[in-house]
């Protein structure tokens, strides 16, 4: 537990501010002031301003509650739906199976930035739509993750006990078989959180997420692209928000796999 304290208290810091960032903000990030627009770092913003004199700290603030929480939704939808759909095929087999993971391997025949990039431009953009079109594409891995670690526990004399002992099909998968495909899933998840950020943010940079005035990092990335050599605070503060964030949640999948894995064990 010591190895991954650290990990958890960086990553429940920055949960802490994506949930409170509307009370953690020293400006309305909203809030225009041409008066001071695209003033460097100084005293009173300490990130300086942007091309509308907005705060860019507070933007910055902010747009972890947009980028964080909707990426740890949409997480937690694909590896919910995504583990249920495999245990489920991997426990019952037969068509429903062949016809899911056939499904699956349709969508995992497409790279997933360019099929997301696809499905949300065809979809009109926004958020929403963004994190539709990785959802659609999201859950395969989960589902193929689950179906493949059911498959080798129904076969476990525990499985055969319990079948024996009168319990359901539901009572079986609810009891024991999505008990114990939980510790690689969460791992899996963990691990993801970092990816479906940059992806989050790579669609609003593209104009295919967000969309203006909303604070969200990859679209105030943009939104600065231009201003890279005359004002680099624009671009270079929000860029920095999902580095460092990426970086936390990528050492705590990585902490949190050391722990689960038996064999490290």
């Amino acid at each position: 537990m010591n190895k991954i304290f650290p990990q958890l208290i960086s990553a429940g810091a920055i949960i802490f501010i994506a949930i409170f960032a509307q009370y953690l903000t020293p400006f309305d990030p909203y809030e225009q002031n041409l008066a001071r627009a695209l003033t460097p770092p100084d005293s009173i913003n300490l990130l300086g301003t942007d091309r509308y004199g907005r705060d860019i700290l507070s933007r910055v603030i902010i747009g972890s509650q947009t980028t964080i929480l909707s990426a740890l939704a949409l997480l937690a939808v694909i590896s919910i739906f995504g583990s249920l759909i495999g245990a489920v095929c991997g426990f019952k087999g037969g068509k429903l199976d062949t016809f899911l993971m056939r499904l699956s391997d349709v969508f995992l025949a497409f790279p997933q930035m360019v099929f997301a990039i696809a499905a949300a431009g065809a979809l009109g953009g926004g958020l929403f739509n963004a994190a539709l079109a990785l959802a659609l594409i999201g859950w395969t891995k989960y589902a193929r993750i689950s179906r493949s670690l059911t498959l080798t526990i129904r076969k476990m004399p525990y499985i055969d006990a319990a079948k024996l002992a009168g319990t359901s099909s539901f009572g079986i998968l609810i009891n024991h078989v999505l008990p114990n495909i939980a510790g690689p899933i969460l791992v899996t998840a963990a691990l993801d959180i970092g990816t479906i950020i940059m992806e989050l943010a790579g669609l609003s940079f593209l104009g295919l997420g967000a969309m203006p005035p909303t604070a969200e990092w990859g679209a105030m990335m943009n939104n600065g692209r231009s201003m890279l050599q005359t004002a680099s605070w624009v671009i270079l503060a929000p860029g920095f928000a999902i580095f460092l964030t990426v970086a936390i949640f990528n050492l705590l999948g990585d902490a949190l796999r050391d722990v689960l894995d038996v064999k490290n064990r």
